[in-house]
């Protein structure tokens, strides 16, 4: 027994300083800067109890119920992403404070602050909070457009309200759409493992970059399966600048139906395949068609972003401010043409179909 303490006392500090801390192989540095951005959100809720008993009033009355027993408070807790460190903004999803009666953000350094709703989008799924406090650390913005299948990434939220939990993985997809989920959707795809409690949590970037905001997952038991969706940065940011703004999104329109373009389309003048949206119809009087686009244009661009798929481009034209002006790339038979389209007011979002679970 003495001569096997001695061996492990003897053995022990060379396997201890085998790899120096500064040379393993770790995601820790950049977790130190990016996980104070990362907050969590605990919200408070009234809700209607749906029991026929207690709505009858003389059910009520014969048993003494008062009838503040009709309604109950409950909690729940989520996640955000502080944005904007000097003003205090935190990003997060429309779920997590939708119908809340008063939400609370907690920092890392566990400090609580209560925050103001600057707006919410349910379209999107995004909302955007704002707290007054000092010394708050923000995490620098990315670039969704630029992100590829394959690129590591780092999921961080509050998931079960344990507190802040790191989960890493890959960018799986990318421009996932008809899931149901969101109004309007261009999800990147992650196995990064995201949980009840991770909604509004960061997807950042092994650069320390914020590329999206979590929001969902596909799952037949409720449980990760590795099958994440979290809404691109370059979406949130759009939405977000509308809500800073005036508080709400308008939506966007030029009056164009599209169709997809992966296949060859010899009768409109293209013998080769194509990514970006078809012009399927155009209607009249409408800004596409002042700005002179026609059925069978190919839009490959939409100021200088590549327009890879139909979805792309509805969501770019939607989220747009009225009145702005777009810059676009198109293709028509053999030509490359430009074209600068107003956006102008839509009647309605669209609305979604739950496929998928948000968290």
């Amino acid at each position: 027994m003495i001569a096997l303490t001695a061996l492990l006392l003897h053995v022990t500090p060379a396997f201890a300083g085998t790899i120096p801390p500064a040379e393993r192989p770790s995601v820790a540095p950049i977790l130190h800067q990016v996980t104070p951005g990362v907050v969590s959100i605990a919200t408070k809720k009234v809700e209607v109890i749906n029991d026929p008993r207690l709505r009858d009033p003389r059910m009520r009355e014969l048993f003494d119920i008062p009838e503040q027993a009709l309604r109950r408070e409950t909690q729940s807790a989520g996640s955000g992403v502080i944005i904007d460190a000097a003003l205090g903004y935190v990003l997060t999803n429309d779920h997590v404070v939708k119908g809340v009666t008063s939400v609370e953000v907690i920092t890392k350094d566990n400090r609580r602050f209560k925050a103001q709703l600057i707006g919410r989008d349910q379209a999107t799924d995004i909302a955007l909070l704002r707290i007054k406090a000092d010394n708050l650390s923000a995490i620098p913005l990315g670039d969704s457009d630029y992100i590829e299948v394959g690129d590591f990434v780092l999921a961080i939220g509050n998931p079960f309200g344990l507190g802040q939990t790191v989960t890493s993985g890959i960018v799986s997809a990318l421009g996932r759409t008809g899931l149901g989920i969101e109004g309007y959707e261009d999800f990147i795809q992650t196995d990064a493992a995201i949980n009840p409690g991770n909604s509004g949590g960061a997807l950042v970037t092994l650069d320390g970059r914020l590329v999206g905001i979590n929001t969902a997952i596909l799952s037949r038991t409720g449980g990760n399966v590795g099958i994440g969706f979290a809404i691109p940065i370059n979406m949130a940011r759009m939405v977000m600048t509308q809500l800073v703004t005036s508080g709400e999104v308008k939506r966007g329109r030029i009056g164009v139906t599209l169709r997809t373009v992966g296949v060859r389309a010899p009768e409109l003048g293209h013998s080769a395949e194509l990514e970006g949206a078809m012009i399927e119809a155009v209607e009249p009087q409408s800004p596409a068609a002042v700005a002179g686009i026609t059925k069978g244009d190919v839009v490959l661009a939409a100021n200088n972003v590549a327009i890879k798929s139909p979805s792309q481009f509805r969501n770019y034209i939607g989220l747009m401010p009225v009145g702005s002006e777009i810059d676009l790339r198109v293709k028509r038979g053999g030509d490359l043409l430009s074209a600068k389209v107003r956006v102008e007011a839509s009647a309605a979002a669209p609305k979604p179909s739950q496929r998928a679970r948000r968290e």
